[in-house]
C-alpha cells in the first residue's frame, strides 16, 4: 500500500504523487480506500484509484540505476512518453 506524499508510476497518468487516500461511497452506500494521484508535470490531472483490486498498474519509481541504463539505451527514443517522463524525473531528482 502506498502512503499519503508518496511519488509513484501509474500506467494512466505517468509519475504522479498520492495526494491523498480518500473514503468513497458508492450507490450502496458502501465505502472504500481511494488513492487521489496527481500528476507531478500537469497539477490538472488528477486520478481516483481504489486502493484494493485496482486494474490500473501502480508502482513504485525506478531507481536511479535503472534510469541511467534506460537513458543510455538505443531503444530510448522508442519508449512511451510516461516512461521516458520518469526516467528524466529519476535522474533529476537524483
Amino acid at each position: 500500500m502506498f502512503q499519503k506524499k508518496d511519488i509513484i508510476f501509474s500506467e494512466t497518468i505517468g509519475v504522479c504523487v498520492v495526494d491523498d487516500i480518500v473514503k468513497l461511497a458508492d450507490s450502496r452506500k458502501d465505502t472504500y480506500s481511494y488513492y487521489l494521484l496527481r500528476s507531478v508535470f500537469d497539477k490538472a490531472k488528477k486520478a481516483y484509484i481504489p486502493v484494493e483490486n485496482h486494474s490500473v498498474k501502480l508502482r513504485a519509481l525506478i531507481t536511479a540505476e535503472e534510469a541511467q541504463a534506460a537513458k543510455d539505451a538505443e531503444d530510448f527514443d522508442q519508449l512511451s512518453q510516461a516512461i521516458r517522463n520518469e526516467i528524466n524525473y529519476v535522474l533529476k531528482i537524483n
